[in-house]
């Protein structure tokens, strides 16, 4: 069915609960992963910033590296050949999309937060804008 599964990560518990899912399925069908995260660009919004934009960012590169050594060891201790990602992106959906079609795969498998109401019309749902743009395949783990 599926042989190459996208696994979208950001550090929260309902990722990372996605992350488990992924494995076990990868397992189950004998399939390999690509697990991939998005280090969002960071923009000053005020010429009062007290670290710099590239300390920022050097922080979230440390961070995201972490999640993905993290993810990675799960996925190798559980035989599921694995694969790493990070791309800086101002739209997170879009490195998932793009990473998607890039490494070939055939499903993207990925939490959702839940936002509903106005927070998830203000901050938006990285999860709902994938579902509406991608061509591959979504499952949503929850």
């Amino acid at each position: 069915m599926f042989q190459h599964i996208l696994i979208p990560i950001d550090g929260s518990t309902l990722s990372h609960k996605a992350l488990v899912g992924g494995i076990a399925m990868a397992k189950a069908l004998n399939a390999k992963i690509t697990i991939y995260t998005a280090v969002v660009e960071f923009l000053p919004m005020t010429e009062f910033a007290v670290e710099t934009p590239q300390s920022v960012m050097e922080e979230l590169e440390k961070e995201a590296n972490k999640h993905l050594k993290v993810a990675e060891k799960e996925a190798t201790t559980a035989g599921v050949p694995v694969n790493v990602i990070k791309t800086t992106e101002f739209s997170p959906y879009q490195g998932i999309i793009n990473t998607a079609k890039a490494e070939k795969c055939d499903l993207i498998l990925m939490a959702s937060h839940g936002r509903r109401g106005l927070t998830g019309f203000l901050l938006g749902s990285e999860t709902q804008k994938v579902l509406t743009h991608s061509e591959i395949p979504v499952l949503v783990y929850r």
